[in-house]
């Protein structure tokens, strides 16, 4: 009887050893799953330590804020205040999780701040109502000037633990805005925010595209009177002129590695694609055909190219090797496919393509498998460009006459205009 107790003593543990550890790997909700809800969560009012009044309004800037950042990515459902029922004379500092759940929210934000001067100090917590449980807590420490990333790095906070991945808040966006007759490059932040002007060459400047550590922006200008490549650094500078044959010098996506940059150039008498050295300048030729071949990008690894080319009657999405040999179509469904942009996950490529009459936005499967159409509104929707995280996309819509940069979700949702312009280009660079 002794050795049976033991025998299952040593079951029992062997079953506790091998069973897996709660909390050890964390099950991240699939947010591009069709069947995906958006979180719902609440974002109480901060309270304020010490006796000096809130001068700045931070008690209600920071919750307000917080949603707005929430809301911005798409994935949350912001519980009204009006909705809150919890009570903070009868929960004496702890909170009433029950509270939470029977107004519907499933996640909890809360915090407190000091402030002393332009000192700041605030901390921040992300509760699980239903299970009862603090997920994540945070303290920033800076000026008050400092609040909007406070913000946002616990916003990023918040889609890391949910959905296992940061947001793209820090990262940019070029894109042409138009002035007069002429047009610029511009670039924006993620939220809208900080709209800064890259050229002021006074002509029609077009097609930016992002080296990959952020750096610089390269495109083509009419500044010289002949559509030439440029290439101008973020820090300042009038930018340097890379190509300047006769004809387009069109640019094209920059290599992974930044080594080197992919352009049409129309110098031998037809558009073709070219590889460029991003340091020497020298051009290796990729097609060679009769027909137009434009829009070259490439994939996150670098080993292929995709790109548009009428060599079989109508503007098609190929894909080739990234020595141009082994050409592949890739969309047989559509007669106008174009703009391909290649995802940073590497398994699907967006492309614009005519829906009865106008142009919608498109994504398929890097081997031709099932197209999907992301946009369908009546109006014109354009220039599509992937976020770093695959997550987004940037486009161009069309609306009364006037372009517009606008990002969407992967799956066509939560569209929200940016600023007057088109041509996006989305950086693949945090900064």
């Amino acid at each position: 009887m002794k050795r049976m107790i033991v025998f299952f003593i040593a079951v029992i543990l062997l079953i506790t050893f091998l069973a897996p550890c709660r909390g050890a790997a964390k099950d991240y909700i699939d947010i591009d799953a069709p069947t995906f809800q958006k979180f719902p969560i609440a974002i109480a009012g901060f309270t304020k330590a010490g006796t000096d009044s809130d001068k700045e309004g931070l008690a209600a800037w920071f919750p307000d804020n917080l949603s707005k950042y929430l809301d911005m990515t798409g994935y949350f459902n912001i519980v009204p205040r009006k909705a809150f029922i919890e009570d903070p004379a009868r929960s004496q500092g702890k909170i009433l999780f029950g509270d939470w759940t029977t107004i519907g929210a499933d996640y909890l934000v809360k915090g407190h701040f000091s402030s002393q001067g332009r000192e700041l100090s605030v901390e921040m917590q992300l509760y699980d109502t239903v299970r009862g449980v603090l997920m994540r807590e945070k303290k920033y420490t800076g000026k008050t000037s400092d609040r909007k990333d406070m913000v946002i790095q616990f916003v990023n906070e918040i889609l890391v633990v949910l959905t296992g991945e940061r947001g793209v808040f820090n990262t940019r966006i070029a894109f042409v805005h138009k002035m007069g007759r002429n047009s610029e490059i511009r670039t924006i932040a993620f939220d809208g925010s900080d709209q800064k002007q890259v050229t002021n060459y006074r002509s029609l400047s077009m097609a930016p595209r992002w080296s990959p550590d952020g750096k610089w922006i390269s495109f083509t200008s009419y500044r010289d009177g002949n559509p030439d490549f440029y290439i101008a650094g973020l820090k300042g500078g009038a930018g340097k002129k890379a190509s300047s044959y006769p004809g387009l010098n069109l640019s094209g996506a920059w290599s992974p590695d930044g080594r080197k940059i992919l352009l049409t150039l129309s110098k031998d008498g037809n558009q073709e694609i070219y590889a460029m050295d991003s340091t020497s300048g020298y051009i290796q030729r990729l097609t060679y055909e009769h027909a137009i071949d434009v829009s070259p990008v490439w994939s996150p690894d670098g080993k292929n190219i995709a790109f548009v080319s009428n060599r079989a009657g109508s503007p098609q999405i190929y894909i080739m090797d990234s020595d141009g040999k082994n050409v592949k179509r890739l969309t047989h469904e559509g007669n106008y496919n174009t703009s391909p942009s290649w995802s940073p996950k590497g398994n699907r490529i967006a492309y614009e393509s005519t829906v009865g009459g106008v142009f919608q936005i498109f994504t398929i499967g890097t081997d031709g498998s099932a197209p999907q159409q992301v946009t369908s509104q009546g109006r014109e929707h354009k220039h599509p460009s992937w976020s770093p995280d695959g997550r987004y996309l940037a486009i161009t819509v069309k609306s009364g006459g006037i372009d517009r940069v606008a990002v969407i979700n992967a799956n066509g949702a939560n569209l929200r205009v940016l600023s007057e312009g088109s041509n996006p280009a989305w950086s693949q660079y945090f900064q």
